[in-house]
């Protein structure tokens, strides 16, 4: 298993969830390749872990892969964060973010269109690594998120 990939699984288990990381021969960069690779029945089973910046903070936001963040719903002055900012805020690329094990915690809002789904898949640090989990468990592991509509 690749490092960064070896690492979130570590940090996942400390969050309280038992998971296991796979590496996919596939890229899983986007939404619907993800969704090809791991042969979800639908886009919206992938989680989007998107990093916005608002009041000049880096904000995680959790999104189905079948919809879009309105930005405006996360406040009048939030932007998608760059890249650089992303990597800075969570230690990972963008294409690879996991929802959590970040490198420093980050208020996290969560698009309550993911509890359409009993299971999601989540980035785990690489392009290629991703996991599973219950979408009931993802957001216990998640005690301070912030669940609402988030959806354009």
């Amino acid at each position: 298993m690749h490092p960064t990939a070896l690492k979130v699984q570590e940090r996942l288990r400390e969050r309280g969830l038992e998971v296991e990381v796979r590496r996919l021969p596939d890229s899983t960069r986007t939404a619907a390749d993800a969704a090809a690779a791991v042969g979800a029945n639908e886009v919206g089973e992938i989680v989007k872990s998107l990093v916005f910046v608002v009041g000049g903070e880096p904000t995680m936001c959790l999104c189905a892969g079948d919809r879009r963040v309105d930005a405006a719903k996360l406040g009048s002055d939030a932007r998608p964060a760059r890249a650089d900012e992303a990597r800075e805020a969570t230690g990972f690329a963008i294409g690879g973010v996991p929802p959590l094990g970040h490198e420093r915690e980050l208020p996290t809002v969560v698009d309550e269109s993911l509890r359409r789904f009993e299971r999601v898949w989540c980035a785990a640090g690489t392009p290629n690594a991703v996991f599973s989990v219950r979408t009931d468990d993802l957001l216990s592991a998640l005690p301070n998120a912030h669940v609402r509509d988030l959806s354009a």
